[in-house]
This record gives structure tokens, sequence and C-alpha cells, in this order.
């Protein structure tokens, strides 16, 4: 289960990507905190992690604000989950990026919750290493309000 930082940074990343598709200005946090419905307070931080990593960019002065520098099909979900949520195996022997021994399991290849667990994570990650920023900014209206955050219902 995504957390709900999860989700914020989501909604700002999908504002981000609708503006940079339209007239491709900086907006401001607050702009970016109404449009994605999400508290201002939270969304400091988490721009300030993304931006740390490479995805978006923030410029000062009066018609400052933060701007998605990369385009939407270069944006990894899974990196962006990575990110914010930390590793996403079920788990820490199945991680690849942040691998440690169970401490109460003596033989890993003989865990059978490692090789249950360990098949349908594989399959949920060949899924979210596959999903982009873009995969999120192309799914059809709901015939709710035009907010990028609305499409996929988050």
């Amino acid at each position: 289960m995504i957390t709900q930082k999860m989700k914020y940074a989501l909604k700002a990343l999908m504002e981000l990507a609708a503006e940079r598709a339209g007239e491709g200005r900086p907006l401001r946090i607050e702009e970016i905190a109404t449009r994605s419905d999400t508290p201002k307070r939270f969304l400091e931080h988490i721009l300030l992690e993304i931006r740390n990593a490479g995805f978006i960019a923030s410029a000062r002065g009066r018609h400052g604000g933060y701007i998605l520098i990369k385009d939407p099909r270069e944006v990894p979900l899974s990196e962006i989950m990575r990110l914010i949520d930390g590793p996403i195996a079920p788990l820490p022997c199945l991680s690849r990026r942040a691998y440690q021994k169970c401490d109460d399991c003596p033989d890993e290849e003989a865990c059978r919750l490692r090789q249950v667990f360990g098949q349908v994570f594989w399959s949920y990650l060949l899924l979210i290493e596959s999903l982009t920023l873009a995969d999120l900014m192309d799914r059809p209206e709901s015939g709710k309000p035009a907010t990028a955050a609305r499409q996929i219902g988050i």
C-alpha cells in the first residue's frame, strides 16, 4: 500500500506534468497544493526530496516555482516510490537496493516465506518498474473536475 505522502508526491508531479504539457511555467507551491488538493505543509518537504533527486527544479523570484525538468516518460514510478517511501520489497531479504538478511531465517534458499513472497513481489516489480509518470497522465478522465490528480482517483 502506498502512503499518503506518496499520494501527495504523485498528485504534485501530475500537476507539474500537466503544466509542462500546457503553458510550461513554474508553479508556486500554493498553486500545486490547490490544484492537487494537497496540504501545503506536506508538499514543501516532498518537493524538496523530488528536486534533490533531479526530477524537478525550483526557480526563485516573482515568477518562480517548481517545474518538471524530465519528460514524464522518464520519471519511473518505482523510483519515486523508493524515494518517498523507501524500499518496496515486502521482506528485507528481497530488496535489491536495501537488502538485509532476516534475523530469524537460517537459510534464505529454503525459506518458504521468501519463496512465496518473492514470486508475488517479482510479478509486482515487473509491472511497477514499467510504469512512468506518463502512464498516470494518459488515463482518461472520469467526468470529475479537471485536475490531473483526479484522473487516477487519488
